[in-house]
């Protein structure tokens, strides 16, 4: 990493525990459990800075609200069999709630409805179900979050290019709507063309071979973009190892040191950030006032901000890139 990147993150990450520590206490309006509940937090994979986020804004929010907070995941987030039982065994347990991350959309939908019979509210967090017993959805609009980042790629590569798409988990919602935000927006420009999109499983080495055969069979490719964390560590760092970083412009998603290190380096020029931080946080909070009877909206935005070179200092995106609950 850059000295310059390096230091920006550890200046981020004091900022942050002042931060915490000024949001450690509930808000008066917000309800306390009075005696403890168990909830399970189900994602997709149980490594990852993304992930990692997300527990943590998850944990302060247990610690306010005197949640037992039990976080689970798949090793890989391709592993739908593992998620699939890891809710089964939150219902067998008597879980009082469970948040989950969905690694896909439809395969999900039957186990999130038998924990709904069991009276066990499901919240859904960061990807969706299908399932019409969850009693809201706390996340990002991937669907705006994929228009986005194309808007930036056609700036950068122009309205007559070649692009590419290295996306994750093909039946992931938030994967879905990333991809279909992203090709929508790419439809309005007769010249760029789509010549080809991957999934890489969320694995970065995956990412790196699906990468290096993009680029070989379409070596007139001037614009990348990489809708995961892992997919865009993977494409980022096969792109720069090709020496192609003058040639091929990437948009990333999220903020992992090594995404932040190459769009400081130039090899990726924006990344959209989420707030996985709030997704975690948000999603307890809301879990408690299902479990408390009190009626929660049915959608909560957590935004996404396209960052660059140019507003990665400013303070509010300073926030995003280490974020905390307001």
């Amino acid at each position: 990493m850059t000295r310059t990147v390096a230091g920006l993150r550890v200046c981020l990450m004091l900022m942050l525990t002042v931060l915490l520590v000024s949001c450690g206490g509930a808000e008066p309006n917000l309800h306390v459990l009075e005696k403890p509940k168990n909830v399970d937090m189900i994602v997709k994979m149980d490594h990852g800075d993304f992930w990692k986020t997300v527990k943590m804004g998850a944990e302060v929010a247990a610690k306010e609200y005197n949640v037992n907070l039990t976080f689970k995941a798949p090793q890989n987030e391709s592993d739908i069999d593992e998620q699939i039982r890891l809710v089964d065994e939150s219902i067998r347990n008597n879980a009082d709630a469970i948040i989950l991350s969905a690694s896909d959309y439809m395969k999900l939908a039957q186990v999130t409805d038998r924990a709904a019979y069991y009276k066990i509210p499901v919240i859904s967090m960061d990807s969706e179900v299908a399932s019409a017993r969850v009693k809201m959805f706390v996340g990002t609009n991937n669907y705006e979050a994929g228009q986005k980042a194309a808007k930036r790629l056609i700036e950068l590569t122009g309205p007559d290019s070649r692009i590419g798409v290295m996306n994750f988990v093909k039946g992931a919602k938030n994967a879905d709507e990333r991809e279909e935000g992203f090709m929508d927006y790419v439809a309005r420009f007769p010249g760029v063309q789509v010549v080809d999109i991957e999934y890489c499983e969320s694995d970065e080495q995956i990412a790196r071979q699906l990468t290096r055969k993009m680029m070989s069979e379409h070596p007139d490719i001037t614009g990348i973009v990489a809708l995961n964390e892992v997919a865009s560590i993977g494409t980022g760092e096969e792109i720069q190892k090709l020496g192609l970083g003058e040639k091929v412009k990437i948009i990333t998603f999220d903020s992992p040191a090594k995404v932040m290190e190459l769009l400081q380096e130039g090899i990726v020029q924006a990344t959209v950030v989420q707030n996985p931080f709030n997704n975690g946080y948000l999603a307890v909070r809301y879990a408690v006032q299902v479990m408390e009877g009190i009626e929660v909206d049915e959608r909560w935005d957590t935004k996404s901000t396209l960052i660059d070179l140019d507003n990665m200092l400013q303070p509010q995106n300073q926030k995003l890139l280490f974020p905390f609950v307001k």
